[in-house]
């Protein structure tokens, strides 16, 4: 079935041309209220960005996820491979509040929150306008004969673009190994650390070829949002959108005239100027309804309250409304979807909340060392030997630490370790000991004990492992 001339953009993408190559986007500068509300909220964000890794809280870094060492810090909160259940409801909590997010007002992440837009558009996007020009300019020198403006231009863009990719995976580098390494490394001379610096190369490299060519085509072809947003938009999401019953009313678009009544002609107030279309960054059509390239990043209602002005006409031709306002002039307002996402985020954030507040600041695992059975000593004494190991999650060493048996009567004895010890901060206490019990006490061949672990004589943990003993026949 042949696809109707006004829905043949559904079957391709802006940046793809019919003989599917690359069809370079030239969007125009953007201005007006909606732009500066996206910069101040860039500036915030990039801030946020670039001095995270470096913010210490209590000695903690401030957002840290050192993969290698399975040590991740989030808010100055330190979470080790013990608590990857908060960290994975954290994660949850995160996904569920960009879903609602999605729900209620579309790919508004995209547009302003999204570090591959801001980047790109507040970033890499104003070099080009400082050293290219604008859209026209930008478009003849493409087209110009590489002499030596466009040779300068090109060599001086490319070279920022290379510097400031290499910065941003320094950045990267500080939240992977943390800020105190990476500032010891670039201190130090880069071939004593070429195990790092290999792959500070690769990334500068995939930001470079992110930023400087590939663009776009990652919101519209690697990003999976854009289809997640095919499933979760419905007619009451609010979105950026194009009011077609003000802009085409009974006889469709028509250019501007002076003095000529559009009104009482039966045109809408769109005037076919296409200034939507150029200052759009993903090279779409607004008017064309929503589509899965557009990110709403508000470039286009800026453009259209621009242009709604110069001819006298009320401005939001373009504006954030949901299908249902722009159809029925229906209000927003929340859904059951909606109230169901807020209830789920709520608990999650409940749950979380409950979670770290029980969390301790010692984590204790007291395990049998494998392959070794009990031992009968005399006067009816099993003994059993276990290792032991203790995780500090604070920014402070924990010292006089000792571990005592809970449940049983009997005796604890650390093996290389007289009494008390320290658990440094962030770091690992384990050895082995033996834990000695009378027979009597024992209920049978596998029998459950109690450990706790003070500081000083403050319980702080309790652990529990396997005792073995002689298999009872009563």
């Amino acid at each position: 079935m042949e696809t109707p001339e006004n829905e043949v953009f559904r079957d391709s993408i802006g940046t793809i041309n019919e003989e599917g190559k690359r069809a370079w986007v030239y969007p125009k500068k953007p201005s007006g209220k909606f732009y500066d509300y996206r910069k101040w909220v860039s500036y915030f964000l990039l801030a946020f960005l670039i001095l995270s890794p470096f913010i210490k809280i209590n000695g903690n870094q401030f957002l840290m996820f050192n993969v290698l060492e399975r040590r991740f810090n989030i808010f100055g909160f330190p979470f080790w491979p013990q608590d990857f259940h908060l960290f994975v409801v954290s994660m949850i909590i995160g996904v569920m509040f960009i879903t609602l997010f999605t729900v209620g007002f579309g790919r508004i992440f995209c547009g302003w929150i999204c570090p591959q837009t801001i980047f790109m558009e507040m970033v890499f996007r104003r070099i080009e306008y400082w050293i290219d020009g604008d859209r026209n300019k930008q478009r003849k020198l493409d087209r110009q004969k590489w002499d030596a403006e466009k040779i300068r231009k090109r060599l001086l863009k490319w070279f920022i673009f290379l510097i400031i990719s290499f910065l941003i995976a320094n950045v990267f580098l500080a939240y992977l190994i943390g800020s105190d390494k990476l500032v010891k490394y670039v201190t130090d001379s880069p071939f004593n650390h070429l195990g790092t610096l290999f792959p500070l190369l690769i990334f500068t490299a995939v930001f470079y070829f992110v930023f400087a060519w590939f663009r776009e085509q990652v919101c519209i072809i690697a990003c999976p949002y854009g289809r997640l947003q095919g499933v979760l938009l419905d007619t009451k999401s609010i979105v950026v959108a194009y009011d077609h019953k003000r802009g085409e009313a009974e006889n469709g678009r028509k250019k501007f005239r002076k003095n000529e009544d559009r009104d009482a002609l039966g045109f809408g107030d769109c005037i076919d100027c296409l200034q939507c279309v150029h200052v759009c960054p993903t090279g779409i059509d607004i008017r064309n309804g929503t589509q899965l390239e557009c990110v709403n990043c508000t470039a286009c209602i800026d453009e259209c309250d621009h242009i709604m002005e110069s001819i006298n006409k009320p401005k939001g031709l373009i504006r954030y409304a949901s299908e249902e306002n722009i159809e029925k002039k229906v209000p927003f307002k929340l859904t059951a979807r909606m109230k169901g996402y807020i209830a789920v985020l709520i608990i999650l954030t409940g749950l979380l909340t409950g979670m770290l507040f029980l969390r301790n600041d010692v984590e204790a695992n007291i395990l049998r060392l494998p392959g070794q059975l009990y031992e009968h000593k005399e006067n009816n004494i099993i003994s059993n030997v276990f290792t032991y190991k203790l995780v500090n999650k604070t920014s402070n060493d924990i010292s006089d630490v000792s571990l005592k048996l809970l449940s049983h009567k009997g005796t604890l004895k650390l093996v290389s370790t007289d009494g008390d010890f320290t658990v440094p901060e962030q770091g690992i206490a384990e050895g082995t000991l033996f834990i000695e019990i009378n027979n009597s006490a024992l209920t049978g061949d596998r029998n459950k004990i109690k450990i706790g672990v003070y500081q000083g004589d403050t319980l702080i943990e309790t652990t529990s492992a396997n005792f073995l003993g002689p298999r009872s026949f009563r």
